[in-house]
This record gives structure tokens, sequence and C-alpha cells, in this order.
């Protein structure tokens, strides 16, 4: 097997695992484990997994969130039900803005079910999905291309945002420890808030295994969100919390069972 294909399974390995472990790897590809080494060195280099002791992971740490390539081959199902839960928020004729993320790129691709609307977003999977359509005014927002995230992020693109007003902008988010919202990454960090700072509504999406978890940047506190959509309920400590705080959880699968 040549390293590309070997590579390539290793990330399928790690979509439907979460986790490798470097021994199994080695043996499942009859290779050396300096050979497995230097392709999960080469993986983590390009931002698609994380190495840890004795192997690899794509979940997130306080630093890190695997590639878009990964994440977008990731709970297609939860996706799916917290995009539809977000669609009920949309009406004709409303602008919206719509963050990086492979949640939110499905999510973008259900509005054109709600035209005529204005959408601004710097997702490129979205503004690939959407330039065609009638009935769209597309505001793709410039920057410099991330392709670990799939998006266009800095200086440009928060410019940009400083200009516009939206009625509602989508904020999606791999990590709310207590009522605080974190990213790992500085640059998508900051295009989140300044699309938060651009809209009259403000809808955070966030699966609820990432509760719990904290990252390197402060993104927004939970009470900033007028909406707080998840796929399903989180722990209790989480919930708890949220209770306490007087903050209510639109849980998709509910939503579901009730339609």
């Amino acid at each position: 097997m040549k390293r590309d294909e070997r590579q390539q399974e290793i990330m399928n390995l790690l979509v439907a695992q979460g986790e490798v472990d470097l021994d199994a790897l080695a043996e499942r590809f009859v290779v050396s484990r300096m050979t497995i080494h230097r392709d999960l060195d080469e993986l983590e280099s390009a931002g698609v997994l994380r190495k840890i002791r004795g192997g690899a992971t794509i979940r997130s740490g306080t630093q890190f969130e695997s590639d878009f390539r990964i994440r977008e081959r990731q709970d297609a199902p939860a996706k799916a039900a917290m995009a539809e839960a977000a669609l009920q928020l949309v009406e004709p004729g409303m602008s919206v803005m719509v963050n990086d993320g492979s949640m939110a790129a499905i999510l973008g691709a259900g509005l054109v079910a709600r035209r005529p609307l204005t959408v601004i977003t710097n997702n490129a999977a979205l503004i690939d999905h959407l330039r065609a359509e009638t009935g769209i005014t597309l505001i793709a927002l410039g920057g410099v291309y991330s392709a670990k995230f799939n998006a266009y992020l800095g200086k440009v693109c928060e410019d940009a945002l400083a200009g516009l007003r939206a009625d509602i902008a989508f904020i999606s988010s791999p990590a709310v420890a207590g009522l605080e919202v974190f990213h790992m990454d500085e640059s998508v960090m900051r295009a989140k808030r300044a699309m938060m700072q651009a809209s009259a509504t403000r809808c955070l999406l966030v699966n609820h295994t990432r509760f719990g978890h904290a990252a390197l940047h402060r993104l927004a506190g939970l009470a900033e969100f007028e909406h707080i959509i998840t796929d399903t309920a989180p722990d209790a400590q989480a919930s708890a919390a949220l209770a306490r705080a007087g903050l209510t959880l639109t849980l998709a699968d509910r939503l579901e069972q009730t339609q």
C-alpha cells in the first residue's frame, strides 16, 4: 500500500473510531512503528489529527480542532437535526450570517428553502453551494483562506463584517465550559465574534458532546446568545448549570419527535 493510501485509511479509521493505536496501525498495515510515526507526524502537520501517547486522536483539545475534511464526515444525523431546528428561526426576506464549519455548511445548504434571503458567510463550502442559487443574495466574505477550516479569515474578513448588519447570525462552537463558549483558533474566534457583533440576533449551534470542554480562546458567554441549539441533552452537570443561569436549550431531537 502506498503512503498516501495508508494515510487516507488512517483518516478513515479516525473518523470511525476517534482514536487510533500506533502498534495496531503498524500491525494492520504490516509496516514498522517508525513508518506509522512518520505518517502520524505528516497528518499532524497537516492539521488532520493530534498525536497522543501511543497513537493519535481527532478529538478536540484546548488548542486543537480536527481538519474540516474530518469534521464534515462526522455526526451527520446530529448536524442535520440541529440544522433543521435552526432553520425554524429563518423567514424569507431576512439577512443571515453563517460562520465556518461543517455544521454551518449543512445549515446553510438548507437556507434555499427559505428564500429569498441575503446570506453572508466566510464558509467556503457554503459559498460553493449557494453561488448559483436564485433567490439568494450571497455576500461572500474575503480574507486569508484556511484549508483546515475551509473558510476565509483574518483582517479582511473582520473589516468586511464591521460594515454589515444582519438579522441573525448562526455561530457554531467546538467547546462550552460552564457558561462560556470557546474556540481553539484565534482567527476563527475573531471572525465568529465579528459576526455576533454585526447581528441583531445570535444563535449558537453546539453538539451535546462539546459541553464540559474548554479551549484556548474565549468566544463569548452563553447569555450573549438568544438561542442555543444542540442535538440532544448534555450531561446532568451541564444541564444543571444552564438551568441555574436561566438559559434554555433547544434540543433538536425533541423537536423531531413533536413534528
